[in-house]
This record gives structure tokens, C-alpha cells and sequence, in this order.
């Protein structure tokens, strides 16, 4: 604490000398800038009917804002947050660029009038990078993490796409969060990791005392500056975020400091709230005049307004000014108004970026012994690293030492050194969306995330962050990721390390879901998923990693060669049944995946020539040509998958089989799947009873064979 205030006195004293030297045009553009805010808020509260859709506005917050803006360059990157809009204005973002965003129009450059009023995104060489972020209060703190991370990598190993300043300056990444955001669990393994790793980032808190109608002392033991005093190695420091001047310098300081030293610091900027939380949440339904007025007192714009007074600038000069500014915004706003709405029909555009890989090529069918899926997977990264220098791995246990706790990772970190392969904390959130920001910088992340059972914390990353960035950026901002997930049962693993995740993952629109179940389709569908510019999750089942399941022999193949490469979406038929048995109706396919294909494989010995089994390999996208066209064919299917049954993936597909193919059926399509348990017991004989099995499976083919 007394290095704190030695640091504050040391820089009091140098702004006290610097400020008589600041350009009075900077001042200027600042007043002119807060001017426009205040325009647009007060238009905006006058045209509510217009303004329908929810929005927030930046008064109270407008000099820190336009402070941290004036002072970044066009190589760094920034992930301001849903009250930034000064900030924007800042970077070079015109008044009505920002109209078109709030009024949800066809020309808003930001999203295509897919997203909320100040949620950027934008790739450009004029300004500073900002990555897609959602309005979930402090998750951008990870993505933003991500950013640094990634391009300390590039920094490393000297890539060419690790890009400077137009005068050699480093890049710096800045978070911009509010602080009543600070207490999200994520935004603290985003601080960890930062100090941790020694990260080019500022966190710039904007600390208005609300959050939506909770004060801090009603949520918060301690305010950002206190809490980030916790993480050994961030450095901080307080300002008056009304105050543009010492706004200003501080900020100079403070990422000038981030650009030469590359560590992580937290800016915490007190700051009024002179407007509603949002236009949907009314200032006056909450707050007591006494509060409203003790924030007035602080007003930027009345600040900044009296100090250029006193240095000299005329009222007749400012209110000019101000004049000239509320008639832009008048008419931007009637433009804007009247800016043409979106093309309901380019509504699905942008859900994903395309990708190149849409042939299968290579060699598959190479000679040699047969590998284990394991092996595969590890021969395939070990491929895509040594051509891929951009290409990094992490997640727990996955470095030096163990190599994975299936040793699917193993000797990756000898190989390739710690810098690519490293393990992390018990961070899944983290581990997920820190490969936004990584994504966004050209670095090619492979994830892993220990087992499907502990997912769940690093779905909020995956759901608001990494599957909808593309589509709200209008395909600026895909997530080029491959996130590994070793899923399944089998021999005990009990409740915490069994569990099968497909349903809740296909629920999520706007990722991709692989499953491969032999060493071959492994290897091939790791190459592809890596080379997709989306994000993929393989799933990948423990049971068949070592083919130690019996049964599951099969699962070992003869390794394809280096150039092998199997597109998503293409299913496969591993055993058909015979033209005769297809004929007489005597015959049925089986629809399956992952350890589904080696119980419908055992089944299918009892019957002569009937069965056919159809190995999704690619849950999305799914291959509905094969699959249809099959089922009318036989006229007669089952799906049969290791999750429990009701409400799952399963399911749905069979209902979606049934309306497609109705016509061409013989009986009902059947569904076999794991009993409705909330989990897998630790108990073998439990564990069996819960699952499906290839005796299972050999009834419920008796059962539809006899219609």
C-alpha cells in the first residue's frame, strides 16, 4: 500500500507539471465528443418510440472513456462493454455509425442489426481490433484474457501476425468492465491467468456505485482495486474517471507502461451514472433525487466545460461548439431513422464461416499395424503442430510430466516445448473462452477439457461468447477452435467421470460436434475439425481410446497417412445388409455413434444379413442425405446412442426421421438409449444395468424385425 501512494504522488507531481503542456485540441476533441454524447442521449430519450430497441448510453462515463480511447493506436485491441459508447466515439466511430447499431439497421457495421446498441466488433487497420463480446456482465474478461495470451504467443515465436504500431510500438489489449462485473467468478480466472502468464492487459474498471439497482455496498465486500490486490504480480491504481485530464495522463501512463513491460494492470475509475441503466430500467424507479444530484456534482462534461473556461477558451467558442454538435446529431438521427431495414432473407447468413475442407483427401487405407484411437489423436496433433507453427495446446494436465490423464497428450510438451504445450489451473471457463481472444489474434487453439462431466462451467463462455460470435459479427469474428472432450462409461467410472454431453452440446446453435469411433476417423476428423474456421468439439469416448471395452477391437485401424483429412458432416456405413434381406423387408439400419456402433456391431451377428449400421461420425453437421435415403430404404430403424434416452439428441433425430421418411416406413422408428438416471452409477453391475449393450440392442432389433 505505501508503494501505492509513492506511485500516485510520483504521478500527481509529474501531471501537475504535464498538464500545462497538454494540446489544447485534445481538450477540444474531448469536449466536442462528450457534447455528443450528451446529444445523443437526450435524442434518443426524445424519440423513445423510435428508440424501441434496449440500450445504454455512456453519461457520467464519458471522460475515462475518451480518455482510454485517445490514447490507443491502431494495433491494439479493445473489448468495451455494453456503456462504452464514448469509447467508441473515441476510437473514430461516427454518431451515426453508432445510430444505425442502435436502431438495428441493415448498414450497421458492427452487426448487420443483429446485435445491442454499443456491442462492437470491427477488424480494420484505421482502429484498434474489438472482438465480438455478449452483454453478459463481465465475460468478456476471459475473451479479452485470450487476446493478450495469444499475442504473447506470436511474440514468442516472432510471427509474422504479430503486427505493431506504425513506429514499432507493442500492442496492448484493453478490458473494459463495470464494477459491479468484477464479482463473476470468470472475471477472477481471468486475473489469474493474466498474472500468472504476465500478460499485456488492462482491465479498466468503471465504477459507478450501481449495478442496475444493487449499490456495492449491498454486493460488494471490497470495490476492483482492493480485490485485484489479491492477484500477485496486477499492477493497479485509482483516478477519478470524470476528471478528462487526469483521465488522460493516467491512461498515457498507465498503457504506455503495459506496452513496454507486457504485465497486466487494473485502472478502477470512479465515475457518476447520469442516465437510466438502461432505457429499460428508469433511473427514477430506483434511485433517490439525493443520489441523482450527488452524481450530477460530477458531471464530465460540466468539468471539462469549466476547466477549458479557465484555461482560456471563450463560452461563445464551447457553446459554438455545442450547437454545431446537437445539429449532427439531429441529423443523424433522422438519416439514420430512415436507413434501410435488414433483408430478412440474409437472416441465417454468418452462423458460420465457410470452410475449404469438403472432400475427403489423403490416403486412409495406409498398410501397417493397426493403432489405438489414442494414438491417432496424438499422431494428428503432433502433425498439425510441426505445420502449424501458429497452432497451441493446453488444459489441465495436459503439459510436461503427464501428458493427459489418458496420455493422449503424451510427449507433446518434449516435442514442442512449454510454450505451446502447457497445462493450465482448474479453469474450464477459462480454458473455452480464452480461445476467443487467441482465435482472434490468428493463433489455432486445441483445448482440452479433462472430462464431459466438467464442461458445464465453460458453457457460458461457449454459449455467449464463442457460438454466436461469427453471427453477430457478421462473419468478422469466427472462432477457429478445436475443443477435445473425452466423454463416456465403461468399467466404474461412476458419477463425475462417465457422463455422455452430445444433447446439451447440440443444443447450442452455432458450433460443431464431431464423434469419431475408430483411429482412422479419429485422425481424419481431428485434422478437418482443426482446419474449420469455427469452432469444433470432438468428443471423444474414453472406452474406445485403448480399445480395452470388449468388443471394441475394431476401434484400432491402420493409421492413415499425414494427408489424410475426413470432412464433417459425412456419415459411414460400417456394415450393410444384404441386397436380398433389403428386398423382402426383412432387414434394418441402425443409426449410431461413438461406442453405439461396436454394441450395434455385436448385435447385428445374431441376425443373418439384416443389419445395417450407419456410424454418424459427425453429429453436426449431420449427414441427413445418407441417413434418410437409408432409412427408405429398409423402411425400418433404430437409433441407438449411449445417452439417456428421454429428451436427447437421439430423439429428436428419430422424430425428424420419421417426419422426412413417413411414407417409406414400415414401423416406428425405435430409440434406444441409457436409462433416465441424473447419473451414471459408481457400481459395474449399476453401470451396466443403466446402459445400453449389445444384448439391448438385439432385442430392441427383435422387437422391430417382427412388425
Amino acid at each position: 500500500m505505501v508503494l501505492f501512494y509513492i506511485k500516485n504522488y510520483i504521478f500527481y507531481i509529474c501531471r501537475k507539471h504535464s498538464l500545462q503542456m497538454m494540446n489544447t485540441e485534445i481538450l477540444l476533441k474531448a469536449y466536442r465528443l462528450m457534447c455528443a454524447a450528451k446529444a445523443m442521449s437526450e435524442t434518443y430519450e426524445s424519440n423513445r418510440a423510435i428508440c424501441k430497441y434496449v440500450h445504454s448510453t455512456s453519461r457520467g462515463h464519458e471522460a475515462i472513456q475518451l480518455a482510454t480511447a485517445f490514447n490507443l493506436l491502431q494495433c491494439d485491441y479493445i473489448s468495451p462493454y455494453y456503456r462504452d459508447e464514448s469509447i467508441l466515439l473515441g476510437l473514430g466511430f461516427s454518431p451515426y455509425e453508432l445510430m444505425l447499431q442502435l436502431l438495428a439497421k441493415k448498414n450497421d457495421i458492427f452487426s448487420g442489426g443483429r446485435e445491442y446498441y454499443a456491442h462492437p466488433s470491427y477488424r480494420g487497420k484505421d482502429k484498434p481490433t474489438i472482438i465480438h463480446q455478449s452483454s453478459a456482465t463481465g465475460m468478456q474478461a476471459i475473451p479479452s484474457t485470450g487476446i493478450a495470451q495469444g499475442l504473447q504467443y506470436l511474440e514468442t515465436i516472432r510471427s509474422s501476425l504479430f503486427i505493431k504500431g506504425r513506429n514499432n510500438e507493442l500492442p496492448v489489449v484493453v478490458c473494459s468492465l463495470g464494477d459491479a462485473s468484477i464479482t463473476e467468478g470468470e472475471v477472477s480466472e481471468a486475473f489469474q491467468f493474466a498474472v500468472l502468464k504476465k500478460l499485456p492487459i488492462i482491465y479498466l474498471v468503471q465504477d459507478n456505485n450501481w449495478g442496475i439497482s444493487v449499490t456495492s455496498g449491498e454486493a460488494r465486500a471490497m470495490d476492483a482495486f482492493e480485490y485485484a490486490g489479491g492477484f500477485s504480480g496486477m499492477e493497479r491504481i485509482r483516478v477519478d474517471g470524470s476528471d478528462f485530464e487526469q483521465s488522460y495522463e493516467l491512461m498515457s501512463m498507465v498503457i504506455n507502461n503495459v506496452r513496454e513491460k507486457r504485465i497486466p494492470y487494473l485502472v478502477q475509475a470512479k465515475v457518476p451514472l447520469l442516465n437510466h441503466h438502461t432505457s429499460g430500467v428508469r433511473k427514477e424507479t430506483y434511485r433517490t433525487k439525493e443520489d441523482l444530484q450527488q452524481h450530477a456534482t460530477h458531471d464530465p462534461l460540466t468539468k471539462l466545460q469549466t476547466q477549458l473556461i479557465n484555461g482560456g477558451i471563450s463560452h461563445d467558442h464551447l457553446s459554438a461548439i455545442e450547437k454545431q454538435i446537437n445539429e449532427l446529431i439531429s441529423s443523424d438521427f433522422k438519416k439514420a431513422a430512415a436507413a434501410e431495414e435488414p433483408d430478412i432473407n440474409d437472416v441465417e447468413d454468418f452462423v458460420f464461416a465457410p470452410t475449404k475442407i469438403i472432400n475427403e483427401q489423403g490416403t486412409r487405407s495406409a498398410s501397417g499395424e493397426k493403432i489405438l484411437m489414442v494414438d491417432a489423436a496424438l499422431h494428428a496433433i503432433t502433425e498439425i503442430m510441426e505445420e502449424y507453427p501458429e497452432s497451441v495446446l493446453y488444459g489441465q494436465d495436459v503439459g510436461r510430466r503427464l501428458g493427459g490423464v489418458f496420455r493422449e497428450t503424451a510427449t507433446l510438451a518434449e516435442k514442442f516445448g512449454d510454450h505451446r504445450v502447457f497445462n493450465t489451473a482448474i479453469q474450464e471457463a477459462y480454458i473455452i473462452g480464452s480461445t476467443v481472444g487467441m482465435s482472434a489474434v490468428g493463433v489455432k487453439p486445441i483445448v482440452e477439457v479433462q472430462f464431459a462431466d466438467y464442461i458445464y462451467p465453460g458453457l457460458n463462455q461457449l454459449v455467449t461468447e464463442i457460438a454466436k460470435s461469427s453471427y453477430l459479427s457478421c462473419g468478422k469474428f469466427p472462432v477457429q477452435t478445436l475443443i477435445r472432450v473425452p466423454v463416456g462409461a465403461y468399467g466404474g467410472g461412476g458419477p463425475y467421470h462417465s457422463g455422455s454431453v452430445e444433447t446439451t452440446l447440440l443444443s447450442i446453435k452455432g458450433i460443431k460436434i464431431v464423434y469419431p469411433a475408430n483411429a482412422a476417423d479419429m485422425k481424419g476428423l481431428m485434422k478437418a475439425a482443426f482446419l474449420d474456421p469455427n469452432p469444433v468439439v470432438m468428443l471423444e469416448h474414453k472406452g474406445l481410446y485403448w480399445s480395452k471395452v470388449p468388443g471394441t477391437e475394431d476401434a484400432k485401424t491402420a493409421e492413415p497417412k499425414s494427408d489424410y483429412i475426413l470432412p464433417l458432416g459425412r456419415a459411414n456405413i460400417v456394415l450393410q445388409a444384404s441386397d436380398d434381406r433389403i428386398f423382402s423387408g426383412e432387414s434394418c439400419c441402425i443409426i449410431t455413434y461413438g461406442m453405439g456402433v461396436y454394441w450395434a456391431k455385436a448385435a447385428a451377428k445374431y441376425f443373418d444379413e439384416q443389419i445395417e449400421i450407419i456410424d454418424l461420425r459427425t453429429l453436426f453437421p449431420l449427414d441427413e442425405e445418407l441417413i434418410f435415403a437409408r432409412v427408405k430404404e429398409h423402411g425400418k430403424c433404430i437409433v441407438l446412442t449411449e445417452e439417456q434416452q428421454n429428451n436427447s439428441f437421439a430423439e429428436a433425430l428419430a422424430s425428424r426421421i420419421s417426419k422426412k421418411c413417413f411414407s417409406y416406413l414400415d414401423a416406428p422408428v425405435e430409440v434406444l438409449g441409457a436409462l433416465n438416471l441424473p447419473a451414471v452409477p459408481m457400481n459395474t453391475m449399476l453401470e451396466n444395468a443403466m446402459l445400453p449393450n449389445a444384448e439391448k440392442t438385439a432385442q430392441k432389433i427383435r422387437e422391430l424385425l417382427s412388425f
